[in-house]
């Protein structure tokens, strides 16, 4: 098998070269020169794609076009601070718009990226910004911080996620404070019942979890 190409996206918003496969696609803009990525974003509009949409097809490492990244599901791109892409994913797109705009005006794309980009970086840094957010308001979907790793909130569980996937679980605690790093915007999307896919495996390790206890 050849090796793979840096373009899998990380909870904490890293590019990396993995085996991992994509359950979507999504972009930055133009990342790349050659194959090489040389920056870390383009544009301020993160977004997330389908994989396939009325049979388009992209070629990957066009010289000045976009650079199209992957990620393990749509959870993890959420993390990574990316929002469905308002073309291709036109109903999830409305639904995020609408859980941003429940409270307030309706946020357009350039309003909700805008947002976004500032919950992503600390200011005037490139170090991926951690919000401090109670464990009880945390819904399945949210990433946070776990002894160092990302981990996804399931349930009554976090899942430990690498490079290879979800693994390693503990108990989610009930008290105290995580540090998300899903944005807050998209912390109000989930909060509003937005269906967001995770990967099977995860509900797996959880459910295995749950037996485990059980007995």
């Amino acid at each position: 098998m050849a090796a793979p190409h840096r373009n899998r996206v990380t909870p904490q918003g890293e590019i990396v070269a993995i085996g991992l496969r994509g359950a979507w696609t999504g972009n930055r803009g133009c990342l790349h020169r050659g194959e090489d990525i040389v920056r870390q974003w383009a544009s301020a509009h993160w977004l997330i794609c389908s994989l396939q949409f009325r049979g388009w097809w992209h070629e990957q490492w066009v010289p000045r076009r976009l650079t199209w990244l992957f990620f393990h599901d749509e959870a993890v791109a959420f993390a990574a601070g990316h929002r469905p892409c308002a073309l291709c994913r036109r109903p999830a797109y409305n639904m995020y718009r609408e859980a941003l705009s429940a409270a307030g005006p309706p946020a357009g794309f350039n309003e909700i990226d805008r947002r976004l980009h500032g919950e992503r970086l600390d200011r005037g840094t490139r170090r991926r910004r951690l919000h401090p957010v109670a464990w009880a308001e945390l819904p399945d979907g949210t990433f946070v911080v776990d002894g160092g790793q990302p981990a996804l909130v399931l349930g009554r569980h976090l899942l430990g996620w690498s490079h290879e996937g979800y693994g390693e679980h503990r108990r989610r605690p009930r008290n105290g404070t995580a540090q998300m790093l899903t944005p807050p915007s998209t912390l109000a999307v989930l909060q509003s019942g937005y269906p967001v896919q995770i990967d099977a495996t995860a509900a797996s390790r959880a459910r295995g979890v749950v037996a485990s206890d059980d007995r």
